[in-house]
């Protein structure tokens, strides 16, 4: 069995997979409950000066992923002062606590919550191109705790500057990604959006967002040497693989847990630990930034010929055939590549699910 023990900014967690702040952490039964199926850590729900006021409806199941007008906690900082940290951490794991947005409202909560925390996450939500907000609000962190802050980011296109600024101005790590919007869905028999925000926009999470989010972690792991927790679209082990190979310490799941509830964190950890036993590796921590280090080794992949086919895996199912745009995949008892149609593209070997098909790089 490989090692899945993490230990990050000096905290200790049994597994690195942890409930992103949002609904799978609202409370401190939820997160008892997170602890209890298999979560090798807490964030809880952020929350702010006031309680959110929340627009419903305000979750959705769209294909591909999940929409919603989530914003901070709708629990007032006293109750999760009073009583939803103390149920969290009673769970006996460790504790990061969510906590938003702007630099005067940390300033006025960080040391309410320091009493509960191994370490804080700052949620700024902020998309512009200035980062002095960002940074406002962890510098407003740091002067009133003395535990690691972690920064949760949204999806900037510029996001290795982010990261560069955040850790030169003491982050202790980084969170990536927030969810991606605004964006709308329409309820084809209303004609009105699925969210009741008032312009009935939303925000993007689940499946759709984790080539983002690879993306934000891949770059980011490649300018920065703090940990960085992978947010966005981890609804499986390999998903949390992909998330270390990008160069994640940890993985945080939000719309999987929303969508299958608690016991969905042992599971991906379980089947993480599948990954590693099944390819050779005897900790998490080895395929931490494999893909960083493969790109610097020989860059990025190039086909050197058209796809090889093992006619014993393969079930002549014919979606390959179906959507090949050159015309080059043929079926009979056997598959056939005709090689001068062949354009290389790769997409007949994603779309295999048996890996029958492969390709030279």
């Amino acid at each position: 069995m490989a090692k899945l023990s993490v230990r990050i900014c000096g905290i200790e967690f049994s597994n690195p997979i942890l409930p992103a702040a949002g609904p799978p952490s609202k409370d401190g039964a939820i997160l008892q409950a997170a602890a209890k199926g298999g979560a090798g850590g807490l964030v809880t729900k952020t929350i702010s000066v006031k309680p959110a006021e929340v627009p419903r409806p305000c979750m959705a199941e769209i294909r591909g992923g999940f929409l919603n007008t989530e914003l901070w906690s709708e629990l007032p900082k006293e109750q999760w002062i009073e009583t939803e940290y103390k149920l969290a951490r009673s769970a006996g794991l460790p504790v990061i606590v969510g906590l938003g947005y702007t630099a005067d409202q940390i300033r006025e909560l960080a040391p309410l919550v320091k009493p509960y925390a191994d370490a804080l996450e700052l949620s700024t939500h902020y998309v512009g191109n200035d980062i002095s907000p960002i940074i406002n609000a962890l510098r407003a962190a740091k002067d009133a705790v003395d535990v690691p802050v972690f920064m949760k980011l949204s999806p900037h296109p510029n996001i290795q500057q982010i990261a560069v600024a955040l850790e030169d101005a003491g982050a202790d790590g980084l969170v990536m990604i927030n969810s991606f919007g605004p964006c709308l869905s329409i309820d084809l028999e209303t004609g009105l959006p699925l969210m009741g925000s008032k312009d009935g926009f939303g925000w993007l999470s689940g499946a759709a967002i984790k080539p983002l989010a690879l993306r934000c972690v891949y770059e980011a792991a490649r300018v920065v040497r703090i940990p960085i927790f992978g947010v966005g679209g981890v609804s499986n082990g390999r998903d949390a693989a992909e998330m270390f190979m990008a160069g994640a310490s940890a993985v945080q799941v939000c719309t999987e847990a929303i969508l299958r509830g608690p016991t969905v964190y042992g599971k991906i950890a379980k089947e993480l630990n599948a990954f590693l036993d099944g390819h050779g590796y005897s900790s998490v921590e080895e395929i931490k930034g494999l893909t960083i280090r493969k790109m610097a080794e020989r860059g990025a992949p190039k086909a050197e010929g058209s796809p090889s086919v093992d006619m014993e895996r393969c079930s002549l199912c014919g979606q390959c055939e179906i959507s090949c745009p050159y015309g080059a995949i043929s079926q009979d008892e056997e598959l056939h590549i005709d090689q001068e149609k062949c354009f290389m593209c790769g997409l007949c070997v994603s779309r295999c699910k048996r890996r029958a098909l492969s390709i030279a790089q």
